[in-house]
């Protein structure tokens, strides 16, 4: 027989299979040293009640629940003190669970498997929660839940400058560089039901049947860690939202940071507006911006011959070229950067290329339809006109680039409507010269070197990293957001905030010890950690048995560093 807790699953072309491993040290590290496989779970159970008849009775039955990545997430929050912190500002209970736990239950939910409210309880079961905690799953129904977490918008705000504040002191977290932007989600909420922050807008997941919320996020340049965020109602415009999070953030800055410190902001160009740099300017909060500009805010920079920029001098920036002028925008003086990399302007390329491909086939049905029903092979449907032909081109032509490289012209002759277009060689060679692989940067910082200010406003892919990572459908997801009430909305986007925080900060721990990888990777591998509880003998005095998995040579690295079976089991 193989000793207990040495059986680890693999997924091979979708189908699982489980082996039995033996590992030992070497350098210090877990190393698999023997490895038997053993079969699917079907064949396993076949072998189980093939059993020789005075084995069966010993083993009972096994208990498997999540671990690993469950005690992970738990074990960093309860070493920053986070259900505390949130009690110290929510009333606590004198008995069940406390708000913290309520929120940090649903926060390690939302990072290792996302549920409903309504199905917090069963998973909390399932895992090693009640184990560490000593909380009953029966405590955490919905209803539970909710009493205990309603939680008004000052008092979020609260809980997250706390948390901020001793996440800032214990990893150092650099706060004078802050990436800014903003996103939204969107609910299934009746169309009828009042709710202010879920409304009709420009959904970024192109679901414009459907109302929508808005999330405002800064995060560090140091691992993306959240540091300021805010829902939002769904129609209010990206510009609009990026003074009042800025209004926020110098009025909290201080609280935070204990200190008064120059701050950049990075931006992308949706939140350019003159109303915005205005704002940094004349607060007197030290504010600073690196942002984008849009290519008519600076027309004459992409006429600059190539001959005239200067290589960048950073090995990560290896390749790429700039030139650095002082230009006026809204009325004052800002330095501007336009940067050339040829790596951009070869991907822009090729995915123009490929879209003037589906372009032309477009805009051929299109004209070949036109055709045929002037030759009478098509007489069914609403007879076309010019302006609704010219509208069908338009749409065609809406993908980025076409309507520069396309010409086309709607005729009316005899009583039908013809299409004819082209594209133009000489055109795409204009654009490809003028504008591709070129971005355009500004700043108010003219102390910043060429270099500085490339790398300030590339860290905006934290942000847009965060997101992302908000919209995968594994691990952290914010949507579909299923709740009605601006309550529930806020303290449902602070948990998926709360549990990105602590993964974020999870990240930055095993970087500094020489662990690289996705907050994804890290979970998915820390999931195959599970613990099994064994019972054997009578089943009315059954034994106890205590074991665990020992998941991939990664998760043992991590569980290693952690210490995880020893503190928790």
């Amino acid at each position: 027989m193989f000793s207990l807790g040495s059986i680890i699953k693999k997924k091979i072309k979708n189908h699982i299979y489980y082996y039995y491993v033996e590992s030992k040290r070497i350098n210090g590290k877990p190393k698999y040293v023997n490895q038997k496989y053993l079969g699917t779970a079907e064949s396993l159970l076949k072998k189980l009640v093939s059993m020789d008849a005075p084995l069966q009775p010993r083993v009972l039955h096994s208990e498997v629940t999540e671990f690993g990545a469950v005690s992970l997430l738990y074990d960093i929050a309860d070493r920053l003190g986070i259900c505390k912190m949130i009690d110290d500002i929510s009333p606590k209970r004198k008995q069940g669970a406390s708000t913290g736990e309520y929120i940090l239950t649903a926060a390690i939910n939302r990072a290792v498997s996302p549920t409903s409210t309504n199905g917090l309880q069963e998973w909390y079961a399932d895992t090693c929660l009640p184990m560490i905690t000593g909380k009953r799953p029966n405590l955490y129904t919905p209803q539970n839940f909710w009493n205990n977490t309603c939680i008004p918008v000052e008092s979020i705000d609260a809980m997250e400058d706390a948390i901020l504040r001793k996440v800032i002191d214990t990893y150092n977290i650099d706060t004078t560089h802050i990436i800014y932007d903003a996103t939204n989600f969107f609910t299934y909420i009746d169309t009828m039901q009042k709710c202010e922050s879920a409304k009709r807008g420009h959904s970024k997941e192109k679901r414009n049947d459907l109302r929508i919320i808005g999330l405002s996020l800064m995060v560090s340049s140091d691992f993306s860690i959240p540091l300021l965020h805010e829902t939002y109602p769904g129609n209010r415009p990206d510009a609009k939202q990026f003074y009042i999070m800025m209004d926020k953030l110098k009025k909290r800055y201080e609280s935070i940071t204990g200190h008064k410190s120059d701050v950049t902001v990075v931006f992308d160009r949706g939140n350019n507006s003159e109303d915005n740099i205005n704002f940094l300017e004349e607060s007197d909060f030290p504010f600073h911006y690196v942002g984008g500009l849009k290519k008519n805010q600076a027309k004459e920079l992409y006429k600059i011959p190539s001959d005239e920029y200067v290589p960048l001098g950073t090995e990560s920036l290896k390749g790429q070229f700039a030139y650095r002028a002082e230009i006026e925008i809204y009325r004052r003086k800002v330095t501007a950067l336009i940067v050339y990399n040829p790596e951009l302007e070869k991907g822009q390329l090729q995915g123009i290329l490929i879209n003037r491909e589906k372009t032309t086939k477009k805009l051929l049905d299109l004209q070949q339809k036109l055709i045929h029903r002037a030759n009478g092979k098509i007489t069914k449907g609403k007879k076309p006109t010019k302006s609704s032909i010219t509208k069908k081109a338009e749409d065609i032509l809406k993908v980025e680039y076409m309507k520069s490289i396309f010409h086309y012209e709607v005729i009316e002759s005899k009583g039908h409507i013809y299409l004819t277009f082209a594209s133009s060689d000489e055109a795409l060679k204009q654009l490809q010269e003028q504008e591709l692989g070129k971005k355009v940067l500004f700043t108010d910082r003219s102390d910043f070197t060429n270099e500085e200010i490339v790398n300030a406003y590339r860290s905006a892919w934290h942000v847009e990293s965060a997101f992302k990572q908000m919209k995968n459908i594994e691990h952290l997801r914010v949507r579909p957001v299923f709740h009605w009430t601006d309550e529930k909305i806020r303290v449902h986007i602070f948990t998926c905030i709360l549990a990105y925080r602590l993964c974020c900060l999870l990240l930055k721990e095993l970087n500094n010890k020489g662990i690289h990888m996705s907050i994804n990777r890290l979970l998915n591998e820390m999931a195959g950690i599970k613990h099994v509880d064994t019972f054997f003998g009578d089943i009315d005095k059954p034994e106890k048995v205590q074991s665990f998995t020992l998941g991939s040579e990664l998760a043992q690295q991590v569980e290693d560093l952690y210490q995880l079976k020893r503190k928790y089991s």
